[in-house]
């Protein structure tokens, strides 16, 4: 006697309620058992087929009684039917209303034979009355009547596969291929009944049904979206209609597949099919649902992007008029197999794989089972951008379906044999478990549910029968690490194969071949991306060995960067200077983020590379915190490593070695990780103030020991100006200073000034002293009288010079003034005197402000580029940097002596400050704030990726992309990044024109 405990032993989950079912079945219930442990959901199963039981009891053709016999002497049938109930409710369900079709299951050809397309077609045809074989079938049935039929005899054919499938372990392919028949079938008996409903005019028009997607490669889900793109020709004779020729034509071909599309969509009782999409077609939603061969021919000559023709890659005429269908096929292919070479090509690419990531709803990321990483997108993306690469030349490659596309390219060589047959294994058990997902509700779903009984069901379903959930969680994990391994490898091993010789049987594409897929990826000169992996790959030392490993992996990620061929260039050249040093490729190898950064800063920033190249150990750094460091700690080490040299110029070298590490640390932030741009200009500042410091003590020390001094006589302070004064410098940008100094009580002040001219002097030659740093330029152009007036003054001299001569420009130089470097009471007693000036109480005279504007209205005509564009000149353009930065300083002038929060050297905590005093609105200080924040980023994105510092966004389209890269803008973007500076420029220049003009 059956127990409960041994029910739930062999898969029952509720031992008791089973039992209480099985004994419902009566006598044949206990012979069910072995049968029963066998389905998906052994509860689901027994629970479906009581249900059936009942619905035949209560029909007037059969018994429940008379089934069960039946079973108990028919053991595959029984077993087909209850695999059915088990794995699939929504079948069951369908079962109940219609229960004869139970039959269907004894089928004794279920187990070997595929149905041919003709006899499915002919099934669907009938059932809304059509006559198969006439030239135009037409549904006789009553409209309601034929698509209630429609769908039943949908169902029963899906029952029949869906038994095939769990039964019998059809294979993929044939599965995939039988829905794909039943689709094509049921699209032609549907439009059978939408000229039914058109009525004589649909004689008008001819129309074909082109399927895309899965359906056209004959690799259908269960349920899935039916893409199609419908053409249409006048019927004979209807060419001259009396509206205009196609006028008639377009209407009844439009109706006739709206019609259609409606009878597959609609709501019944006897449910859904499936959405006919038709958004793949010329200009998607927006273009209308039919055209003509010659409308659609033009449209793919002239507008047509890379992915529609990709979409195309697929097409394949399923239902309508065949011929016009095929004429549609052999008009396209042409385009299709030259898409590769069109202009744009890898834009268009790089788009669709962002596409794709995009459409992934972020609460389904990591449980994507088709679009996550790893996911079956990944495959067929991979997969149709090799046909669309290779298939130009081998025709051997233009198959629809993905398995047998992947076979093709393996058999071509231009997929390893191990990684095709990998990665086939992968997609196989992919596909099949978003069918096993599909089937039990027959609702379109590719979330991997996360509960318990789903996860148990569908592992079983699978034939994961110990710890099914734990068991379907691993092997899917599994395929998703194989699928983005061997993603990465497909494009990208079989390259170095060309180049290079790999241990087994992996693929060796023709150099053409390996440059065509370069070009493909975004390889302005595959010949010299071939050189450099054949540089780094050849040999047989551990190196190489490692190379070859890292590399499939970093071809990606230089592809995806703005610039590939630098990126690659650029780690050739560092892997040579460290290729033998034992922890640099361990560590890229090991340490996924840092190969991820590398790869993104060579082939984005030349400015980071040549930092990189200089210092090639920099590389460990990109494993550690891109946090610009704190002034005391970068002086700390400063002073530090200049204290174990002699020499003032080694000692200033080893100086000079730390700002260029740390100019290093700065710019990976900003490229990897977005650092904001005020840390960013902090941080460039305190890296300035540290090496000044540094090299002042240095020269100090130097100029003292030379003149055989005991002591200085003299104390040195250094002022910052300008940018570097306000905390806001850029990569590019000089170190503006005033040197002052202050002489020792008894020091002779001629020997003082000495002492402090050359210990000036010392300084600024100590910094251009060449090395392998970027220069620090020390620009005093800033000092009274300009390049003319002594490179250093005393206190007094300073307090002299402004109180008998200076103008209003230099106390506005003075707004960002501030003494950061060298002797503390010196800085404390030039802010005292220099505050009273650029602070004035009474603020400004009004011709102070009429003088002010002169000068910026002087500047704005004169020192603009001859043709650079003012409206996207980085600082004098319209908007730019200049112009906020004057408009926030004359009101510091105007109002810093009553507005005490005014008195800062930095601009965007003056506009806070003005708006707190009601000086200007929030909203305009908000415009203000943007633009310069915008115009800040784009500077120093700028010098990142030329390397050099310029103040005109790039007109080159590479180096354009690159700097709306480095501003997080998403490839292809560039367009998006030129519109959002140019609005946010414009608008700065409008409150500019108010507030700074008018008022």
């Amino acid at each position: 006697m059956t127990t409960a405990g041994q029910l739930v032993r062999v898969g029952f989950v509720d031992g008791a309620s089973a039992l209480e079912r099985l004994a419902a079945l009566g006598e044949p219930g206990a012979d069910l058992v072995p049968v029963l442990a066998q389905a998906a959901d052994p509860d689901l199963a027994l629970h479906g087929l009581l249900r059936l039981v009942e619905a035949l009891d209560d029909d007037e053709a059969g018994s429940g009684g008379a089934m069960l016999r039946e079973l108990a002497t028919d053991g595959d049938a029984a077993d087909r039917l209850v695999r059915v109930l088990g794995a699939s409710q929504a079948l069951a369900q369908h079962l109940a209303r219609h229960p004869q079709q139970w039959r269907e299951l004894k089928d004794p050809t279920l187990a070997t034979t595929r149905p041919p397309a003709f006899a499915v077609r002919s099934g669907l045809m009938r059932a809304v009355g059509a006559d198969p074989w006439a030239a135009v079938p037409i549904a006789t049935l009553a409209d309601a009547e034929a698509v209630d039929a429609l769908r039943v005899e949908y169902r029963r054919v899906l029952l029949r596969l869906a038994a095939r499938d769990l039964a019998h372990d059809v294979g993929l392919d044939d599965a995939a291929a039988e829905i794909s028949d039943l689709a094509a079938g049921t699209l032609d008996a549907a439009l059978a009944v939408a000229r039914a409903r058109v009525g004589e005019t649909a004689t008008c028009a001819r129309l074909a049904v082109v399927a895309m997607g899965k359906c056209g490669g004959h690799e259908l889900n269960y349920i899935s979206d039916v893409d199609v793109i419908f053409v249409f020709e006048p019927a004979e004779g209807h060419d001259d209609a009396g509206d205009g020729g196609n006028g008639t034509a377009l209407r009844a071909a439009t109706q006739l597949a709206s019609q259609l599309m409606q009878v597959c969509s609609d709501h019944t009782a006897e449910g859904t099919i499936w959405p006919v999409d038709a958004n793949l077609r010329p200009e998607g939603s927006r273009g209308p649902l039919v055209r003509t061969l010659a409308s659609h021919q033009g449209y793919y000559e002239k507008w047509a992007k890379t992915w529609e023709f990709q979409a195309l890659l697929k097409a394949r005429p399923v239902a309508g008029d065949m011929d016009l269908g095929q004429q549609y096929v052999q008009m396209i292919a042409p385009m299709v197999w030259s898409a590769a070479e069109r202009d744009g090509f890898v834009g268009d690419v790089q788009a669709m794989r962002r596409r794709v990531l995009d459409n992934i709803p972020k609460d389904q990321a990591e449980r994507q089972l088709k679009l996550g990483s790893g996911g079956l997108r990944d495959v067929e993306f991979a997969v149709q951008l090799l046909q669309l690469v290779h298939g130009r030349a081998d025709t051997s490659l233009r198959g629809g379906a993905t398995l047998s596309a992947l076979a093709a390219l393996t058999r071509g060589g231009y997929v390893g044999r191990r990684d095709g047959e990998a990665l086939a294994q992968a997609y196989a058990f992919l596909r099949r478990l978003e069918h096993r997902i599909q089937l039990f509700a027959l609702r379109r779903s590719h979330v991997v549910p996360e509960d318990e009984p789903s996860l148990r069901r569908l592992g079983r379903s699978l034939g994961l029968m110990s710890d099914p959930a734990a068991a379907l969680e691993k092997e899917w994990r599994h395929h998703r690490r194989e699928v983005r391994r061997l993603h990465e490898k497909l494009f990208y091993r079989p390259l170095l194969g060309a180049v290079a010789k790999l241990p087994g049987p992996d693929a060796r594409l023709s150099l053409q071949a390996a440059e065509e897929r370069l070009a493909a990826l975004g390889y302005a000169d595959p010949k010299a991306a071939l050189r450099h992996l054949e540089a780094l790959t050849s040999g047989v030392s551990r190196t190489s060995d490692i190379q070859r490993t890292l590399l499939p992996v970093l071809l990606e990620w230089f592809a995806d960067a703005p610039d590939p061929d630098a990126g690659l260039w650029g780690f050739r050249r560092i892997s040579e200077s460290l290729g033998r040093t034992p922890w640099y490729l361990t560590m890229l190898r090991d340490e996924g983020q840092v190969a991820q950064r590398l790869a993104t800063i060579l082939g984005t920033s030349r400015y980071a590379t040549d930092l990189l190249e200089r210092e090639p150990r920099g590389v460990k750094m990109l494993g550690e915190s891109l946090e610009p460091l704190s002034a005391e700690a970068l002086l700390t080490e400063m002073s530090a490593v200049a204290g174990r040299h002699d020499d003032a110029e080694d000692a200033v070298r080893a100086v000079r070695a730390v700002r260029r590490r740390e100019l290093l640390r700065i710019a990976a932030g900003e490229l990897v990780e977005g650092t904001d741009i005020e840390v960013v200009g902090r941080g460039l500042t305190r890296l300035t103030d540290a090496t000044l410091q540094a090299t002042l003590d240095i020269a100090m020390e130097a100029v003292r020991a030379q003149r055989g001094l005991a002591e200085a006589p003299t104390r040195i302070a250094v002022v910052a100006m300008g940018r570097y004064g306000g905390f806001e410098l850029s990569y590019g940008s000089d170190a503006d200073v005033m040197f002052v100094h202050d002489p020792v009580e008894g020091a002779e002040a001629q020997v003082a000034a000495s002492f402090a001219q050359a210990v000036i002097g010392e300084i600024r030659r100590l910094l251009a002293l060449p090395a392998t740093d970027p220069p620090l330029e020390v620009d005093a152009d800033l000092r009274p009288e300009g390049k003319g007036g002594p490179m250093v003054r005393t206190l007094e001299s300073y307090a002299a010079y402004y109180a008998k001569w200076s103008h209003v420009w230099e106390f506005q130089a003075l707004l960002r003034a501030d003494p950061v470097v060298g002797d503390e009471g010196v800085r404390a007693r030039f802010i005292e005197l220099i505050d009273p000036l650029r602070f004035p109480v009474d603020g400004l005279s009004d011709d102070d402000i009429v003088e002010v504007r002169r000068i910026k209205a002087r500047v704005d005509d004169e020192r603009l580029p001859r043709g650079a564009d003012p409206h996207t000149h980085l600082k004098l353009g319209r908007g730019g940097l200049a112009d906020v930065e004057w408009t926030v300083q004359l009101l510091q002038m105007r109002h810093a002596g009553r507005v005490e929060g005014l008195r800062t050297t930095q601009t965007l905590p003056a506009l806070e400050a003005a708006v707190k005093a009601d000086l200007i609105t929030a909203e305009d200080a908000a415009t203000l704030a943007e633009a310069w924040r915008l115009v800040s980023r784009v500077r120093n994105a700028v010098t990142l990726v030329r390397g050099k510092a310029a103040d005109q966004l790039p007109r080159d389209a590479r180096e354009r992309a690159a700097v709306a890269n480095v501003l997080g803008y998403a490839p292809g973007s560039t367009d998006g990044m030129l519109n959002d500076y140019l609005r946010a420029t414009r608008r700065a220049h409008g409150v500019v024109e108010r507030v700074f003009w008018d008022e």
